[in-house]
């Protein structure tokens, strides 16, 4: 019985993995486009339509601005369901996170997210 608990826990670290993994520019190719990549940053450009829910997917720490703003419905990784409203101009920050967003407004969701990657990020916002 061993041998099929360790199948067991291989299958489900592999689909937690996957989903967990998942590039939002990849699983919403309609919805979010990349305009910018280099070794630190990486700029989405996301235009969510009314009524519009995004597919699961995974963004390390990053910062969102707002260019049109609306109403959303955000689904965690672990259940949590959320709404909120995002405002146009407004900056957030967010820690890395798997989830889906859906537009729940009767506007598009249009925002410029900025992906941060790994440590450099961090040595480059500490004074000098």
């Amino acid at each position: 019985m061993r041998i099929g608990n360790v199948i067991i826990f291989i299958i489900t670290a592999v689909c937690v993995t996957a989903v967990q993994g998942q590039d939002p520019a990849v699983v919403n190719s309609k919805t979010i486009k990349v305009q910018f990549e280099n070794d630190r940053v990486r700029v989405l450009e996301a235009n969510l339509p009314p009524g519009v829910r995004e597919e699961v997917h995974s963004h390390p720490a990053y910062v969102i601005y707002v260019l049109e703003g609306g109403r959303y419905r955000n689904y965690a990784s672990d259940g949590k369901v959320t709404e909120g409203e995002l405002k146009a101009g407004e900056v957030v920050f967010r820690e890395p996170l798997t989830h889906a967003a859906e537009n729940i407004g009767d506007k598009p969701l249009h925002m410029i997210l900025v992906e941060l990657k790994g440590e450099k990020s961090k040595e480059a916002a500490a004074p000098h």
